[in-house]
């Protein structure tokens, strides 16, 4: 684990959605741990000038930035730290993939990578105790490890339940960190493994962690009465399963939160977006970033986010698969369709705010504030 900030750096009291620094800082590398075959966790040393700007609440993500073939590419990766201490995000390598093949077997203690401030808003209230219960898979575990460490260490009647499905024992990310918890808080702490091409020991642990499996495991080890939050991430198809396994146990809304770590059953982070074709409607869409607006004509074949950024390039975002909730903006006037959305809460929807890599404009005029 890496050493606490600076003495005398807070702590973030709550994620804040509207904490916009599009800025990047070069971060120094401090380590590279590797967690199994083909995944990592990367360590980052913070400058006591950064301190405050890269304080993060669990459960938020790190942007990472690098120019290849002169193309700017972005990847959003879950801290998996307790809150309080040094960044560090979990890499799990995706076949072919541009960014995370390069963190997992390129990258080295004391190279410096482009880092943006901590973002997002899958984050625990840790001022008030409760029970929290996690379902996660594959590299869905980032977040949760950083949440569970977190909730656990802010008060000693809060409890931790968590649902941990992989293939095999040896695809296990933190696997001697989770146990190492366990050990820590045995009577506060339950964790299940569940592996499904793998045989456990206990038949409900053998298998993918689908509907009828948690369904299973959550009548087996969960009173639903006493869990005061649900967190799930991973792939689409689990959170899909686990939200309805929730809904038929009349768990309300309010009390469960999800991050996909894919969608559609493709990495999500390595989706690309062609230039918007500037032939057909346009709508005059006015962007406000840093209490700065600028007008333009933008096309209404194309998202927001893709045509803002000809003339502002410093527009937040990173995965631009309506994943990570970077782009957010609030529709402050007129009409735009967002057509994926997997990062903001209904209330958030209800209240106009929507993911611009996912929004196309529908009326003449439209405008969008970032900062709101």
């Amino acid at each position: 684990m890496e050493d606490l900030l600076a003495p005398g750096t807070a702590a973030p009291v709550a994620a804040r959605r509207t904490r916009r620094r599009p800025a990047f800082h070069p971060l120094r590398v401090t380590a590279v741990e590797r967690l199994c075959e083909d995944a990592v966790a990367v360590s980052f040393a913070i400058p006591a000038e950064l301190a405050e700007e890269f304080a993060f609440a669990p459960g938020q993500s790190l942007t990472l930035r690098r120019a290849v073939d002169g193309q700017d590419e972005r990847r959003s990766y879950s801290i998996c730290s307790p809150v309080g201490f040094r960044p560090r995000i979990g890499v799990r390598e995706v076949p072919g993939g541009l960014f995370s093949s390069w963190l997992v077997h390129e990258v080295r203690p004391g190279d410096f990578v482009e880092v943006m401030a901590p973002t997002g808003a899958f984050t625990p209230d840790l001022e008030t105790p409760g029970h929290h219960v996690l379902i996660a898979a594959g590299s869905g575990i980032t977040p949760m490890l950083s949440i569970a460490e977190s909730v656990l260490a802010a008060d000693d009647r809060s409890r931790v339940t968590l649902f941990y499905g992989n293939r095999r024992t040896d695809s296990v990310m933190f696997a001697d960190e989770l146990a190492d918890l366990k050990d820590l808080h045995p009577t506060r702490f339950q964790l299940g493994h569940v592996l499904s091409r793998e045989p456990r020991e206990a038949e409900v642990l053998s298998g993918r962690l689908d509907a009828d499996r948690l369904s299973a495991l959550i009548a087996a080890l969960v009173d639903v009465t006493t869990a005061d939050h649900w967190w799930l991430c991973g792939p689409h198809g689990m959170v899909r399963d686990a939200q309805q396994v929730l809904a038929g146990l009349g768990v309300p809304d309010d009390r469960i939160h999800r991050e996909l770590f894919f969608a559609d059953d493709a990495p999500v982070c390595e989706t690309r977006h062609e230039d918007a074709v500037a032939d057909g409607p346009v709508s005059q869409v006015t962007i406000t970033l840093d209490g700065r607006s600028t007008t333009a004509a933008l096309p209404r074949a194309g998202s927001v986010l893709d045509g803002a950024q000809k003339t502002r390039p410093d527009l937040p975002f990173a995965c631009k698969g309506g994943v990570c909730g970077t782009c957010r903006a609030l529709v402050t006037e007129g009409e735009a369709d967002m057509r994926r959305n997997f990062a903001l809460e209904p209330a958030e929807v209800d209240a106009g705010y929507v993911l611009t890599c996912q929004t196309f404009p529908v009326s003449e005029t439209l405008s969008v504030d970032f900062d709101s």
